[in-house]
């Protein structure tokens, strides 16, 4: 299996909104985004699958000696393998890469966030340089569409934190912030343990809200000058948007389940900003 072959297979098989945007990128620019993509799945993944912390903080910090040597000209995984070659064509630096380990090194040691501001430097780390650094694959031209894209992937990241509390809260960890847990009457011991309740429900919906601002403030922040080139970052948008959306009109059953698009409706929803510029 080449590099190439190794990051088109962890894309694709993550099943994850991202990958149908990729699809309608020329080929240059769909295998660095696919590379970097593999990239943080790989990191991701120490994190959600190993169960021990101090196995996965071993393999965390063998990734970023990996990244290191990769742009030290010596690449051995076959994701900086993909990676490198394209990282002087899209303006690629090292320091993102280690700032999304850095990220995911938070989740072992982290499982609860004081308040919107403290939860607001992790979705950095793991959203909104991951949007910066997809924002010039995708070809920015104008530096204002660095701010639209970090806002970008920080909804993104909330999108995904109000999917997923219920699979978090099974390995122990709530993103959602204390102090709002406090404001809405919610205990730590109702969302571990899945509990749903009406004070549950206005918490979520405050999550919401507040997920739909950084879309709406993301989207006020693009160029004209850059619309076209960023088509791949609004497809995602109008998925993740749509998902979240869905979440809320099914009154937020994210404690028991997991809400999902089926891919046939992500594939529609990005193939009509691509082809007709709209949400």
């Amino acid at each position: 299996m080449t590099p190439q072959d190794y990051v088109q297979q962890k894309a694709s098989a993550s099943g994850s909104s991202f990958y149908y945007a990729f699809l309608f990128l020329p080929p240059q620019r769909r295998a660095a985004i696919t590379a970097f993509y593999a990239f943080c799945r790989e990191i991701d993944d120490v994190v959600d699958e190993v169960t021990d912390p101090g196995v996965a903080s071993s393999k965390l910090a063998w990734w970023r000696k990996e990244v290191h040597q990769a742009f030290a000209g010596h690449p051995t995984h076959p994701v900086m393998q993909a990676l490198m070659p394209l990282c002087d064509t899209f303006g690629i630096e090292e320091a993102p890469l280690q700032s999304v380990i850095e990220g995911c090194e938070l989740d072992l040691s982290q499982t609860r966030y004081l308040d919107y501001p403290n939860l607001t430097r992790y979705c950095h780390l793991v959203a909104g340089v991951v949007g910066e650094v997809s924002a010039k694959i995708f070809g920015q031209t104008d530096p204002a569409t660095t701010a639209y894209a970090h806002k970008l992937g920080q909804a993104f990241q909330l999108t995904n934190i109000i999917r997923d509390v219920g699979e978090d809260a099974l390995r122990g960890r709530i993103y959602l912030p204390v102090s709002e847990l406090q404001k809405f009457d919610v205990k730590a011991h109702e969302v571990l343990n899945r509990i749903d309740s009406e004070r549950f429900q206005a918490l979520m919906q405050f999550q919401a809200q507040r997920a739909h601002t950084l879309y709406d403030e993301a989207l006020a922040l693009l160029p004209a000058a850059d619309w076209r080139h960023q088509k791949p970052g609004l497809m995602m948008a109008s998925i993740y948007r749509t998902l979240l959306r869905e979440i809320e009109a099914q009154k937020f059953p994210v404690l028991k389940q997991r809400v999902a698009l089926t891919p046939l409706r992500k594939l529609w929803l990005a193939w009509k900003m691509q082809a007709l510029g709209r949400f």
